[in-house]
């Protein structure tokens, strides 16, 4: 597909890689040469130099036979106005990142009137992706399925944790909730693991299952799990203000330390249940005096990852036992393993994932990527002429690195086994190496069964037959 990218920023940037290496014909325009001299000697995309709400330079990018085209500028009235210049010269479908809350509250009212098609909000996104960690202590992602029956939870193994060293067949037989692990990374490597696997401390582990036995699970693993009640959140951004509106409606004691005065006091008119100090986030002696110690989550959001590296370190030395550090800067995001934080937000992540599950169709239900673009968990609903509907999974002709996790019909969850099969109307979530947009693309078009995912298949099939 052709795809025109306005906007070459942290989000435009992880955009354009992802897409290009999904095949699609992708060209980026930005007014900053710098920008385009980077993208050109990194990605394999064209870049344009210009304004993007320009009709010569839209025009000169092909917009008039593009497929998609985003905006995700610095700026929210640039980005609308791009995407009705370019739904006006012929683009099929456009996509805008607003960001300003005011624009986010009214944009329903106008949105069809822009030619908008899906409107990006990295920031609302970020904050909503967080107050679902702080629901489950101990995760350090989380992402819903079949709107919500279905849960996936990504979690670090430690020494302690009854798990490690544990096969997955030991598993199933010694606790009886109907889960499965799906997939784990190691030292930067996608595993789909099979019954004789043996998870080890340090292993980023997916389980998934229905939403209740995903958290009955969690509590196996921590099994004195501390209920969030109060959470500190350092910097004023507008994921700060997202999350903080958040647990305000979940009624959760919430206290913002920015150093911007004028933002502490915009802040405060806006969220007048939480209490907004001004001050350096990064100041342990104001972090001290604020009670650190006592608080169950903490959450730095500033706009500097190095400054949200030191507050994660000063709230990991004074015990938080839920810390969550925003990372832009990939060579940043290494350092966060070493000195123990696990929970990483990445906006640009999160956003990229949404964007892709928009522009592979509708077919799509939910996507969600695994370690980069390693892998990906993925949620499509069967229909009648899918390949797979009414065919055992054992009998099924499927290419390697697929594995099938569940299966949501009507009100069942079904981790399946060999012998069951795919039916119409069924949401069906799968781990996959792939890059996948329809049941077709995991089929073999020639030869025989998929050796790997067979085996997998029957292993788990054996070992948590449910």
């Amino acid at each position: 597909m052709k795809i025109i990218i306005i906007g070459v920023g942290k989000v435009g940037y992880a955009l354009s890689q992802s897409l290009s290496a999904e095949g699609h014909d992708v060209t980026v325009i930005d007014n900053n040469p710098k920008v385009i001299e980077r993208v050109d000697n990194t990605l394999d995309v064209m870049p344009i130099k210009g304004n993007g709400f320009s009709t010569s330079t839209l025009l000169d990018a092909g917009c008039n036979e593009a497929d998609f085209v985003i905006t995700v500028s610095g700026k929210d009235e640039i980005n609308m106005l791009c995407c009705l210049t370019a739904k006006k010269l012929g683009a099929k479908h456009t996509a805008a990142r607003i960001r300003d809350p005011q624009y986010a509250r009214e944009l329903l009212l106008i949105k069809e009137d822009l030619g908008l098609d899906m409107v990006i909000n990295p920031e609302e996104a970020s904050a909503d992706e967080i107050a679902r960690l702080l629901t489950i202590p101990g995760a350090i992602k989380i992402q819903n399925f079949a709107k919500g029956r279905v849960r996936m939870m990504d979690f670090i193994v430690r020494e302690d944790m009854p798990i490690a060293g544990m096969q997955l067949k030991s598993i199933a037989a010694t606790y009886s909730i109907p889960i499965l692990i799906g997939a784990v990374t190691r030292q930067n490597e996608l595993i789909i693991p099979n019954g004789d696997f043996r998870i080890e401390a340090g292993d980023s582990v997916f389980i998934i299952g229905k939403t209740a036995d995903v958290f009955s699970f969690s509590k196996i693993l921590s099994p004195t799990p501390t209920k969030v009640r109060n959470v500190m959140i350092i910097g004023g951004s507008k994921i700060a203000y997202y999350l903080a509106r958040l647990l305000e409606q979940m009624h959760i004691r919430v206290k913002l330390i920015e150093k911007d005065e004028a933002m502490c006091e915009q802040l405060a008119e806006d969220l007048p249940q939480t209490l907004v100090i001004n001050g350096d986030g990064t100041d342990a002696a104001l972090l001290q005096s604020e009670q650190l110690a006592n608080v169950d989550g903490f959450v730095s959001l500033t706009g500097s990852d190095e400054e949200n590296i030191i507050a994660s370190i000063l709230a990991k030395q004074a015990s938080v036992q839920c810390i969550m550090t925003k990372m832009s800067k990939n060579h940043c995001d290494q350092l966060t393993g070493p000195l123990g934080l696990d929970i990483v937000i990445k906006p640009q992540e999160i956003i990229t994932n949404q964007i892709l599950k928009f522009v592979r169709g509708q077919s799509i239900e939910t996507l969600h990527r695994i370690l980069g673009d390693e892998g990906e968990i993925i949620e499509l609903i069967a229909t009648a002429d899918d390949p797979i509907v009414g065919i055992p999974l054992s009998k099924l002709h499927l290419v390697p690195d697929v594995l099938i996790t569940t299966i949501v019909r009507k009100n069942a969850v079904v981790i399946p086994t060999g012998n069951d099969s795919v039916q119409i109307g069924d949401r069906v979530l799968m781990i996959t190496k792939n890059h996948i947009n329809s049941f077709k693309d995991i089929v073999v078009s020639t030869g025989g069964i998929a050796s790997e995912f067979k085996n997998s298949i029957k292993k788990l099939g054996n070992v948590i037959g449910m």
